[in-house]
């Protein structure tokens, strides 16, 4: 039985139509309609999306000719630069498969993620090429391609900027030699766009080994066009290779905060990253955006870039919004065009949500997802009135979400209870890399997944995320949830942000204790923040020990890694 949301988005179709293609189809999709638009504007470069179109097309002939297959695995390890954008598009137009790898990684991690992914094809940049010269010989990276952001500077305004690009070594393919080399001309391939895979994108492997999730080109198709008509409105109308909206009656562009081929949006989320690659990249290029792209994140930079550029949208984790909002000159800054903020990885605390709203006139979205649901699977209704504090949203388009009980899956829980978040939906991936066992552990023969996430839903249908089910706290029997603790130690007036992990003991099983970040110029002791949480919390739940950390550690998509303060916990005394 349909389940009938009361806050649901006018003029958006619960159910959509998804055209059949490779992902790369975005992309000519929008070249049809917007060949002289500009796609990328990187360190003084501008790519329109006729030439994104064409280099793309380069780069698939070139992998081609270097014998790259269908099916092969080509490795990406890049910052966010028009040509990570160029090889991403250009080797899935070879048929190859996008296996996207942090610049952050450690050499262990990195020989892992090549080797496990039997990836043939590395593609890296020469400032970053320290490391991957030691490491690629212990993998089977067969042709090491490397760039430079140098090389997308122009000539006159080279000198003054801060890098230079050097002569690559012997035996190294320099990645514009094989644009200026070879015709847009790529292979013809053909795509069972359902069974043929577009990623393995690697989870953080913040309980163990990393697995790579599986995820197809109609995966990826169907979370861009899920989040795309979310925000624009509308039906998929998919007609001559071109991606338009069919509109219900009486709906129009104007009544939805985001327009095709008009917005411009500031991309700083790493791309190597699911909300990356899928969200701020094809999600973007799919409605005829111009991306205003960023490889790091520096506040004042970041905030200059909104009247200069005069963007319309941004976004990423929390933690990219408190520096903005905490900067001296974020109330000097015109920011009377945007019309979306998005938010996502985790909550946003309400005094950022204030600011924010206080600061633009269009929305800000907080959704909820993780890499084996693509990108996304919720999100809240994008206007004002469609928003609730606390909340992930309703379950987007032809996704179904149910709460079922954390020890037995087939046992689902009602409304307002908490349990463990299973998805089912055509974003849903088709499994982990070379992990058969570890797949059926969560994914089920049904098509539920079982996200290890713990939530529950309102009257209303909106989700609620309490916890990860791994980071669950069991304290003389009873259930703590981190999230729960962690609320209130954020109501304090001089914490910015705060993780609880468990110390283990044998008597008591999981002490919970409390890592604090203060905001900036804020003055607390550890022992009134332990007081001030405690008073509010039961027995059972109360905070043993607070610590005061100058920043809590995150990654770069802006999660907070608790297996470091997990391990820092256990060597506390208590």
């Amino acid at each position: 039985m349909e389940k009938i949301y009361k806050a649901w988005p006018k003029g958006v179709f619960k159910q959509l139509s998804y055209p059949e293609i490779p992902v790369f189809q975005l992309l000519r999709s929008a070249t049809l309609q917007w060949p002289w638009r500009n796609a990328i504007i990187f360190a003084g470069m501008e790519v329109t999306y006729q030439e994104l179109d064409q280099l793309s097309d380069r780069f698939a002939t070139a992998l081609a000719d270097l014998g790259v297959k269908k099916g092969d695995r080509v490795a990406v390890h890049l910052p966010n630069c028009t040509q990570f954008a160029i090889a991403y598009y250009g080797l899935l137009k070879a048929g190859a498969v996008f296996v996207p790898m942090s610049p952050l990684l450690a050499e262990r991690e990195f020989v892992f993620q090549l080797n496990d992914s039997g990836a043939e094809t590395y593609i890296g940049l020469d400032i970053l090429s320290a490391m991957p010269k030691e490491a690629l010989p212990k993998t089977p990276v067969k042709n090491v391609i490397l760039t430079s952001l140098a090389d997308c500077y122009p000539p006159v305004s080279a000198p003054a900027k801060m890098l230079s690009k050097t002569p690559f070594e012997e035996g190294i393919i320099d990645f514009c030699d094989l644009l200026a080399k070879y015709p847009p001309e790529p292979p013809q391939i053909d795509f069972n766009v359902k069974e043929d895979l577009a990623h393995i994108a690697y989870t953080g492997g913040t309980t163990g080994t990393p697995k790579g999730v599986m995820l197809t080109h109609y995966n990826v198709v169907v979370n861009c066009c899920q989040f795309a008509y979310w925000f624009a409105g509308g039906d998929v109308l998919y007609e001559d290779g071109k991606l338009g909206i069919k509109r219900m009656e009486g709906d129009s562009d104007e009544d939805h905060p985001i327009g095709r081929g008009t917005e411009i949006s500031l991309i700083v989320v790493p791309w190597f990253h699911a909300m990356g690659s899928v969200g701020y990249l094809s999600m973007q290029l799919l409605g005829g955006n111009t991306l205003v792209v960023f490889p790091r994140f520096e506040p004042t930079e970041y905030l200059q870039a909104i009247p200069k550029y005069r963007a319309t949208v941004f976004g990423g984790a929390p933690q990219l919004f408190v520096p903005l909002v905490e900067n001296p000159i974020f109330k000097e800054i015109d920011m009377s065009d945007i019309r979306l903020v998005a938010s996502g990885a985790a909550p946003i605390p309400l005094y950022l949500l204030e600011a924010m709203q206080e600061k633009i006139p269009g929305v800000v979205v907080e959704a909820y997802g993780l890499t084996e649901v693509t990108m996304g699977c919720t999100s809240n209704p994008p206007s004002r009135e469609g928003f609730r504090l606390g909340s992930v949203g309703l379950p987007m388009q032809d996704t179904e979400i149910k709460i079922v009980d954390p020890e037995n899956y087939e046992k689902e829980l009602p409304i307002g209870e908490v349990g463990e978040i299973c998805v089912k939906g055509p974003q849903v991936m088709v499994g982990y890399w070379n992990k058969p066992e570890e797949t059926a552990a969560v994914l089920k023969e049904d098509g539920w997944l079982l996200t290890g996430d713990i939530g529950k839903f309102d009257e209303d249908g909106y989700l609620y995320i309490v916890d990860r089910k791994k980071d669950m706290l069991i304290y003389k029997g009873y259930n703590v949830y981190p999230r729960d603790l962690e609320d209130v130690i954020n109501s304090h007036p001089a914490v910015a942000q705060s993780a609880v992990v468990g110390k283990y003991d044998d008597r008591y099983g999981d002490i919970p204790i409390a890592f604090v970040q203060l905001s900036p110029g804020a003055q607390a002791t550890e022992e009134e923040i332990l007081e001030f949480a405690n008073s509010q919390l039961a027995a059972y739940k109360k905070i043993r020990l607070v610590k005061i950390l100058e920043e809590l550690p995150a990654s770069a998509a802006g999660k907070i890694l608790r297996r470091e303060l997990r391990d820092q916990a256990q060597s506390f005394e208590l």
